[in-house]
């Protein structure tokens, strides 16, 4: 089969690469449409029963994470001249195409009763905007007086305030969501300019928007550095710019193609398939350089280009494949997850490693056929002194040192154990960006104002409608709504309690010291102006209708409680929420028929994290069978099933040991790696095994000549696999993600880790194992394609076409 395609692909060549071109150009075409995707990615399960509740709760009350906040803490905003420019930087703000509401200080309404109509109105505090500071400063008391708004726009103890922005869902999921909130900031630095005072952002539009922004600069960062690095590996090893040239032009037409295929299936870029074009080049170079390696090797025995290029795909074909299928396992098995940003980062990459591995194996033989043949300056590597005395001495270690390689293995088997046992699994909302990033300084200043700007909702169902009517159900509400203001790390709670507090007051005319709910005397007349309101025309009965449901629904049985947490990481919101809030609802609520449940962005977000890392730790589990099955369909052998899994379990113990050590905690950034390393390294241990067998079969020498022979010829190309995936994948340690830095780093080590596994662990395992079975018959039906000697002189002779005009190599 693979003479029969060396030969095609040859005689073919005009053919293949015009197919190759309009496809690439086709799917050129189809790339410039790729999109950004504009929301974080469901990774709950959608079946999942607290993200089908969360559904439920948004088409009930609305989204709990489109409010932008724009924050300040300088007491100069309160004179009158920078008093204006916030006022005009709000009314500016209002009329910005995709900001649906807007609440700030110098717009915020007070209830007010008319006992002409027996109704409240929603009446703006700054009616008649200030003429002099006086007049400013007593409006001032006045807004400080509106107990509903303290801890929500002004903060109490620091002064503090903020600019609330509601965000339209259309404009948030859409790619204008970038020209929107760049006309935002630009409105505010130029404020922050005329006024001198500083402006802090902050909510989850405003993280989406940086995130997604910073995913756009690193896809092209990363796709740049990448090239470059790669070129100048292929440059250092080969030495001649065509091998620099080809090589990187055909993972650039696989990065074509990846991108045109994202669009095809519908997907968007997203944090994790933003990597999937700079991996795309990391793992298709290998073969490129592979088959490079492979054809200087034959075309130094056989002087013939077209002759050694064929001999090169005949023999190292299959195990290529399988090289490439096992590097697939790694991201394919993220496919049997029905979590979207998985399946689609799994799917795209799977897809375009055998794009890759098809596009090489057609271009790399056509192009190097009709090149000069490389000279002997060009083949020097094939002797590099470096590489042969660093490949000596693992022939030594391994034979003479077997003891040796053990204890050590064992002994860092054993450390790696308890640094395993120091990785903890912890997320943050935001902690995928660098500490020192201005999102991350911003989120502190509204953690040390505010208490935090993350959404976290509770739904208190009273299990009747109308229930919210029962003064018993309220004071119930309020006592839970009292115990989490004690909790330093939430907001003060907003809830149709809070607003029949600001009833009561304003029923009392505004007196601060009546707000609070109204006892079973004051509740007939505070809930008939309250229905009175509603009913009432105009933009004061509209507010007061929209602000009640906005806490309420439709029936008056369920009441929605509203507050923001600091960004406290997933360990201590799960400690916060089991241990502090859940008891004290089941005191509280205990036997009464009303359930409270919590839900909310930060919860599912949360949730999504840890469900996420179990998806994995699975997905892991079926990367071992799955390359276990390979390995055993190759070889027909139980025996290489384990020579192959053992050393890459080591490589992955040693890998997680890392991570404790250094503390990178486990999330789905870094939990993702375990995965791919299996399905990367899995290659090299395919690659020797098979050459392995192959001497072992073929020659009928025994084992540690076998092993010398298998390490001073495969174990060039797995070293110069190796510097290349290294190198590679440490460029993205350059990310501002910490979870893609972490993944850089870490697959890097792997990739080290994998040269002591794979070429001095695995063949000591195999001289320790197959000793005495040198004489056995081996099946050679799976691996008689990679034998370097073995040639029939039918094939040789076939190759004698006029056409391509190839001499055989009488004595090759």
């Amino acid at each position: 089969m693979w003479r029969n395609l060396a030969l095609f692909v040859i005689k073919n060549r005009r053919l293949l690469i015009g197919l190759l071109a309009a496809i690439t150009v086709f799917m050129a075409w189809e790339a410039r449409k790729v999109e950004m995707t504009y929301d974080f990615a469901q990774v709950v399960s959608p079946d999942d029963p607290d993200m089908v509740y969360f559904q439920k709760f948004k088409q009930t009350f609305g989204e709990d994470g489109n409010v932008l906040v724009l924050g300040m803490q300088d007491s100069s905003v309160y004179r009158l001249g920078n008093f204006n420019e916030l006022r005009a930087l709000t009314d500016t703000l209002s009329k910005v195409q995709g900001v649906s509401g807007i609440l700030g200080v110098t717009r915020l309404p007070k209830l007010e009763k008319d006992t002409a109509t027996q109704t409240f109105r929603a009446v703006p505090i700054f009616r008649n905007f200030p003429q002099t500071q006086p007049e400013l400063d007593s409006l001032m008391r006045v807004v400080n007086a509106q107990e509903f708004y303290k801890g929500q726009l002004i903060s109490p103890t620091t002064g503090a305030t903020l600019l609330a922005l509601t965000m339209d869902p259309k404009f948030l999921n859409s790619s204008k969501r970038e020209g929107v909130m760049q006309e935002i900031l630009g409105h505010a630095e130029r404020f922050q300019k005329k006024t001198g005072i500083k402006m802090h952002y902050a909510g989850l539009p405003y993280v989406r928007a940086t995130m997604t922004t910073k995913v756009a600069a690193e896809m092209k960062l990363f796709v740049g550095l990448t090239i470059g690095m790669m070129a100048l590996t292929l440059l250092m090893f080969f030495r001649t710019w065509s091998a620099v040239v080809f090589p990187l032009l055909i993972v650039l037409i696989v990065v074509t193609w990846c991108i045109g295929s994202m669009v095809l299936l519908g997907y968007k870029i997203n944090l994790l398939t933003g990597l999937i074009p700079s991996i795309i080049i990391v793992i298709g170079i290998p073969n490129c350089t592979y088959l490079l390696s492979r054809y200087h090797y034959d075309y130094r025995k056989s002087g013939n280009q077209v002759l050694a290029m064929a001999r090169v795909v005949r023999k190292i074909g299959l195990v290529t494949l399988m090289n490439n299928t096992t590097t697939a396992i790694g991201f394919v098995v993220f496919c049997f997850t029905n979590i979207a940003i998985l399946f689609q980062f799994g799917a795209v990459a799977t897809l375009n490693i055998f794009v890759a591995f098809a596009v090489s194996f057609i271009l790399m033989p056509i192009v190097f056929t009709i090149l000069p043949p490389p000279t002997p300056k060009q083949l020097e590597h094939l002797e590099a002194k470096p590489l042969m005395k660093l490949l000596e001495f693992f022939d030594y270690v391994v034979l003479e040192r077997r003891r040796t390689v053990y204890l050590t293995a064992l002994a860092l088997a054993v450390l790696a154990s308890v640094g395993v046992s120091k990785v903890r699994s912890v997320s943050y909302m935001v902690d995928d960006l660098p500490k020192d990033s201005s999102v991350n300084s911003d989120l502190k200043f509204f953690e040390q104002h505010f208490n935090g700007v993350m959404p976290l909702e509770l739904v208190v169902d009273t299990g009747k409608p109308k229930g919210l009517l029962k003064l018993k159900n309220l004071e119930r509400i309020d006592r839970l709504e009292n115990y989490l203001r004690t909790q330093p790390v939430l907001t003060s709670p907003v809830s149709v309690v809070t607003f029949l507090k600001a009833s009561t007051q304003a029923f009392y005319n505004g007196d601060p010291n009546y707000y609070r709910l109204p006892d079973n005397d004051e509740k007939n007349y505070v809930f008939s102006y309250l229905a009175r309101s509603q009913s009432t025309e105009g933009s004061e009965g509209q507010l007061t209708s929209k602000l009640l449901r906005s806490f309420t629904d439709s029936t008056m049985q369920k009441a929605r409680i509203s507050l923001k947490i600091a960004d406290i990481g997933s360990h201590n919101l799960d400690t916060l929420i089991n241990n502090r809030i859940r008891p004290e609802i089941n005191k509280i609520f205990n036997g009464t028929g009303t359930d409270v449940k919590l839900t909310g962005t930060t919860i599912i977000f949360t949730k999504g994290n840890e469900f996420l890392i179990g998806t994995l730790k699975s997905s892991l589990l079926h990367a071992f069978l799955l390359v276990g099955a390979v390995v055993l369909i190759l070889f027909r052998s139980i025996r290489a099933v384990f020579f192959t899994l053992l050393p890459n379990f080591f490589t992955l113990l040693l890998t997680g040991g890392i991570m404790g050590y250094f503390d990178i905690p486990l999330k789905p950034s870094t939990a993702l790696i375990f995965s791919i390393a299996l399905g990367i390294d899995g290659d090299n241990s395919i690659h020797l095994l098979a050459k392995f067998r192959q001497e072992m079969a073929a020659n009928g020498r025994r084992v540690k000549a076998a092993i010398s022979t298998t390490l001073s010829e495969a174990g060039t190309s797995m070293i110069y696999t190796s510097i290349v995936l290294f190198l590679g994948f440490l460029v993205f340690a350059f990310s501002e993600f910490g979870g893609t830095k972490a993944l850089g780093l870490l697959m890097s080590a792997s990739l080290l880790i994998t040269n002591f596994s794979n070429l001095i662990l695995l063949p000591c395992l195999l001289v320790t194992f197959e000793h005495g079975k040198d004489e056995d018959v081996i099946d050679q039906s799976g691996i008689k394609h990679y034998d370097d000697n073995y040639h029939e002189e039918d094939d040789d002779l076939e190759l004698n076409l006029d056409k391509m005009q190839v001499q055989p190599k009488l004595n090759g």
